[in-house]
């Protein structure tokens, strides 16, 4: 079809900008020679849209506010124009500032069945309707609007989902044989839910076997709900006590305290990366509280782990790395909250009572802890706290200031312990952090904090410690109390070219023993071309050694090829404190169109006094209804197997769903007939044959988009929209439903007149039925859809007169009506 700026004339007197202008083709330039005249008129009409009552996803200046019923009527004396209907409601969800609007307007806008153009509301506004995305744009002037923080989402339109019930589990078996001894460990991680309306029961816990001996620990089992009036959340029950303030701590009770996550984007929070080296196929455990909150394997080099969920903003993580050979590492990460600035007027808190929570300790002292934040100017925030438990008080009292220079933070905590047997303890704790990303030179300070205190001072779990102690009658085995503390989190960004390193780590001091502890984690990283090299470095302390260790290590990597599978080599050379060398030697790689299957193989050599080489290989697949992971390995003095598994089961009102993973908040795709359509929300993440989808990880109070990628559906299936938003509450399990239509079978049809020649281009062709299926194209081919038989009878149509018409009769192959492919046939028009 040729089409050049002459051919169209355009008119338009409209007073809204931006509408649909009516047109007249030209139809001239798509005049056949020897052809009837086509009748363009129904392309004339600026805006084809029929008049009614229509679901829309709502945008208002490109930013999505939610799913509305939007009113298109036609405008009085332009009968070829349909507009969208304005009222009062409509207006206060696009967020118009009412009080900017001429007292006439408003009332105009409060009439009953209201319905004023927007154009006619707000000047330089305007809106448009999009039938086949089911969409409604709105333009309106930034001066119009209610100010608004970028990424707010009205309360009103966030989500609490379905009532569902939910299980998350991550099994794994690791079996390890040393000189003819064998040792096998099992774990199975288990997080319960059920969700109805607001409320969310929630249980995490653990089970562990070691040498056929099992023991299950319950990390915590809470019942919360959202407290939306309060910006709040609600949890009744097992849960941690938020850091920021004081060190966090488990409690059994109730607490109330603001949820930043209902803050705009733009207003919002933190869970550090975990970096590790390992010399095998190893079990990595990441502790913090004494509770086990993560656990993986990891193939030989180093390793990072950046999806750790937040328990708290407090307490730093246990990471304990078991090799194949049975040795095991320990550090420490530190995880400690950034400096408590606020912006002026707003204030954070949270009030918690119930029981101390320790799972190293018998004893569930009663507690009482409330905190308060408030930000007084751009530059000046105050805090304070204090709590209260069996034989403890403590009281805190701080400042941040934000200032050019960087964040700081400095507050004094005086704490009282009353024992027993000895004299009672008083003493203070001083500390001051910083924080600061300094852009010129892209270094990120993520937190610098030093702490200093006095021998009489004692935080809440190192008193409830050794109040507990001292009723054993094992005072003297307390050992740590700290006197002073230093941590510093730090990334550099170098120029372009020479990469990046990073540094983690913190020294210690105490009272009752010699000493520092001193453990860091430390890297460099960089690319030439496609080789990318690093160095890593580390000190941990080593239980089976039970000594500290320095390691450092060189590692180099290079893909094997330039196809979307090819294998990625890398080479690890290591040194460790005793003098041992170790090389290490993976090839890994990705298979299938999702990368659904992954490999790795290793091969390694230690030297040293006692030469010992090893091989292992690992392989993981993400099926559709869980993550499978394999591993086996032999060294010189020990061999190794592992297995795993883990993924998600949701059940609700509409059926049962399994998921390879699954996060706190999700939604459950709908979209029958579907079976095989991708998500773009997740790679490998499609529809099962039931017509539903997990999608494993949304972001409560935020908009989420949640779209189906049609490639792959069966030729005769439509869908209405291939995009929708969402914006659920914390915990949701949010039904997300994609209505699909089987069109009926589509078909492309060469056709031709009796004496050979094409049908006029741009002839109307419709069914039996009088639907319109399709329109003749290019050399008088049709592309028909919503053929609803394999034989039947079409009429095309050109003109306006008997003689303008002709009759196909087709017949289609009998392929079945899921086909994926589109069937050619040629038809002779009588």
């Amino acid at each position: 079809m040729l089409v050049s700026a002459g051919a169209l004339a355009a008119n338009s007197d409209s007073p809204k900008a931006g509408a649909a202008a009516e047109v007249e083709f030209n139809d001239l330039f798509l005049h056949q020679p020897g052809g009837s005249p086509i009748d363009f008129s129904r392309f004339n009409k600026g805006n084809v849209v029929m008049p009614g009552s229509y679901r829309a996803e709502l945008y208002v200046n490109q930013a999505w506010l939610g799913r509305i019923d939007v009113q298109m009527r036609e405008i009085a004396g332009k009968d070829s124009e349909v507009l969208p209907c304005f009222d009062e409601a409509l207006l206060d969800r696009v967020g118009a500032d009412l009080g900017r609007l001429a007292p006439e307007t408003i009332a105009r806008v409060r009439m009953p069945e209201a319905c004023v153009p927007l154009h006619a509301i707000i000047h330089g506004a305007t809106a448009s309707f999009d039938s086949g995305e089911q969409r409604l744009d709105v333009s309106v002037p930034q001066a119009a609007l209610s100010r608004q923080a970028r990424g707010y989402v009205d309360p009103r339109y966030w989500n609490d989902g379905v009532t569902a019930a939910t299980v998350q589990y991550n099994g794994s078996v690791y079996q390890t044989r040393t000189a003819g001894y064998t040792a096998t460990q099992g774990y199975l991680g288990l997080g319960a839910g059920f969700n109805t309306g607001p409320w969310r029961f929630r249980h995490k816990g653990s089970l562990s076997s070691d040498q056929g001996t099992a023991r299950y620990q319950s990390v915590q089992t809470s019942l919360q709900r959202s407290v939306i009036s309060l910006r709040s959340q609600l949890v009744l029950g097992d849960a941690f006590t938020d850091g920021t303030v004081f060190d966090s701590v488990g409690f059994r009770g109730v607490q109330l305290a603001s949820d930043d996550r209902m803050q705009p984007e733009s207003q919002r929070g933190y869970a550090p990366r975990v970096h590790g080296i390992a010399n095998s196929n190893a079990r990595v455990q990441v502790r913090q509280n004494g509770n086990l909150i993560y656990e993986t394997t990891v193939a030989a080099g180093p390793f990072e782990i950046d999806d750790l969920y937040p328990t708290g903003y407090g307490g730093d993580l246990e990471v304990v790395v078991t090799e194949a050979d049975g040795s095991v590492h320990v550090s420490r990460v530190p995880y400690a909250a950034a400096v408590n600035a606020l912006r002026p007027g707003v204030t954070r808190y949270g009030v918690t009572a119930g029981q101390y929570r320790n799972a190293g300790l018998q004893g569930r002292p009663a507690m009482l802890q409330a905190t308060v934040q408030h930000g007084f100017t751009n530059m000046v925030t105050g805090y304070g706290g204090i709590v209260v438990a069996e034989g403890y008080l403590a009281a805190v009292g701080g400042a941040a200031l934000n200032t050019a220079y960087g964040a700081f933070g400095a507050d004094l905590t005086h704490a009282g312990t009353r024992l027993a047997t000895q004299p009672d303890r008083n003493g203070y704790s001083a500390r001051l952090s910083y924080s600061k990303l300094v852009e010129p030179t892209g270094t990120n300070v993520s937190v610098a904090a030093y702490r200093y205190s006095s021998s009489g001072y004692l935080g809440m779990t190192d008193a409830m410690t050794l109040r507990e102690l001292e009723r054993r009658g094992m005072q003297s085995a307390m050992r740590g109390i700290l006197r002073s503390q230093l941590q510093l989190t730090l990334n550099q960004r170098l120029r372009p070219g020479y990469g990046s390193f990073y540094l983690s780590g913190a020294v210690q001091g105490y009272w009752n023993r010699g000493g520092t502890d001193t453990q860091f984690q430390l890297g460099y990283n960089n690319s030439y071309k496609s080789l990318n090299y690093g160095v890593a470095a580390s000190r941990q302390f080593s239980l089976s050694g039970r000594r500290w260790e320095n390691r450092i290590m060189l590692n180099i990597g290079i893909p094997l090829g330039k196809g979307q599978h090819a294998p990625y080599a890398m080479t690890g050379i290591e040194r460790d404190a005793s003098g041992t060398v170790n090389l290490q030697q993976s090839v890994t790689g990705s298979l299938g169109v999702d990368n659904a299957f992954s490999y790795g193989v290793n091969a390694g050599y230690a030297s040293g006094g006692r030469p010992a080489a090893s091989l292992a290989a690992n392989a993981a697949y993400l099926s559709p209804v869980a993550a499978l992971t394999a591993s086996a390995g032999k060294g010189s003095n020990y061999s190794q197997v592992s297995a795993g598994i883990s993924g998600g089961i949701v059940a609700y009102a509409g059926g049962v769903s399994f998921t390879p993973t699954m996060g706190e908040t999700l939604a459950i795709v709908e979209a029958a007939d579907a079976a095989g359509a991708r998500l773009v929300n997740g790679s490998g993440l499609r529809v099962d044959p039931w017509g539903r989808a997990v999608v494993p990880a949304l972001v409560p109070f935020s908009r989420n988009q949640v779209e189906i990628d049609p490639k792959g559906l069966p030729v005769n299936v439509d869908l209405d929209s291939t995009l929708q938003q969402v914006a659920p509450t914390a915990g949701a399990v949010v039904a997300v439903r994609f209505e699909t239509a089987d069109r009926g079978r589509p078909a492309v049809i060469r056709t031709s007149t009796v004496d050979g020649k094409p049908l006029p281009f741009g002839a109307e062709v419709r069914d039996d039925q009088g639907a319109n299926i399709g329109t003749v194209g290019q050399g008088g081919r049709i592309v028909a859809r919503g053929l609803r038989a394999d034989q039947g009878q079409l009429t095309a149509r050109w003109g306006k007169t008997a003689q303008d018409t002709c009759r196909l009769d087709y017949a289609l192959p009998a392929t079945g009506r899921r086909g994926t492919r589109i069937d050619v046939i040629e038809v002779q028009c009588h």
